[in-house]
């Protein structure tokens, strides 16, 4: 295999912010990770920095579980003759679909060590239900 070197442009800085302009990478995005537990779904999301109590809303509606999320972290570091400041903020979403049969009215939330998790109880899916109509005449 051989090696396919690409042209050095003269100019690195703005090649370099080209690059990371089209970066398909979405930080708006809660990242999250889901497996079966038994009989439940669980959905862990990574959400450093936040405080569950203010910052997260989870909401269940038609199959879907919609979660958002807020963070906004600020340090200061003061010494002798500097002084720097940082912050760190921004919205996270993500809606899942949930599995046919989950129980949307038994789901429930913790969050411990930066990791926000929720569970879904998911029972046997039901068969579609079925039933005659009668037609009268008008």
């Amino acid at each position: 295999m051989a090696l396919v070197r690409r042209p050095r442009s003269p100019w690195p800085d703005l090649q370099d912010m080209v690059e990371r302009l089209f970066e398909t990478t979405d930080d708006s995005l809660l990242r999250t990770e889901e497996y079966q537990d038994g009989t439940t779904l669980v959905v862990r999301a990574e959400a450093p920095g936040i405080d569950p109590e203010k910052d997260v809303d989870i909401s269940v509606q038609n199959g879907q579980l919609h979660i958002q999320a807020h963070r906004e972290e600020r340090s200061e570091h003061k010494e002798k003759d500097s002084y720097r400041s940082e912050f760190h903020y921004g919205s996270f979403e993500r809606t899942l679909p949930l599995p046919a049969g989950a129980t949307e009215d038994d789901v429930t939330a913790t969050y411990a060590d930066g990791v926000l998790e929720i569970r879904v109880p998911v029972g046997p899916e039901l068969p579609p239900s079925s039933r005659k109509v009668q037609v009268t005449r008008g």
